[in-house]
């Protein structure tokens, strides 16, 4: 595997409302998929308390442990330090700040289509992956 210093490793912080389910997601499949050639982190715009139960579950499938990860709350530093965003849905207000670029992702949300419990996470943690995967790639190439 390919080490990288943290300078030369790209960076990125994913975002949601309360850094409980999908920006934990996010990072715990890109750390999963990156490895150590990426720095990665998440944040909440109004943090909760702990993980969500179910995404952590559905992520122990795949074998990624997100059980100690705690909420934590959106700054500019965090946004600065990692220079790419990555906001998952559309009700997070993420400020615009120069020099960091930013992406939305409009994920799933399969309890509009009333699937809930265990099944909706699993459609989440899918999408999610999918577009990891994806973005893996466009900043990483084949490393």
């Amino acid at each position: 595997m390919n080490t990288y210093p943290p300078a030369a490793r790209p960076a990125v912080l994913f975002v949601c409302v309360k850094n409980g389910g999908k920006s934990q997601m996010a990072a715990g499949l890109m750390k999963f998929e990156a490895g150590e050639d990426m720095t990665v982190s998440s944040a909440g715009t109004s943090p909760g308390t702990a993980i969500n139960v179910l995404s952590a579950e559905v992520l122990q499938d795949l074998g990624i442990d997100i059980t100690a990860e705690r909420p934590t709350g959106l700054t500019a530093d965090a946004m600065r330090a990692a220079g790419f965003v990555v906001v998952l849905g559309t009700e997070p207000k993420v400020p615009s700040i120069d020099g960091v670029r930013t992406e939305t992702w409009v994920t799933d949300e399969p309890s509009l289509r009333g699937i809930e419990g265990k099944e909706r996470m699993e459609l989440v943690r899918d999408d999610i992956h999918a577009r990891v995967k994806d973005l893996r790639y466009r900043l990483l190439g084949s490393r």
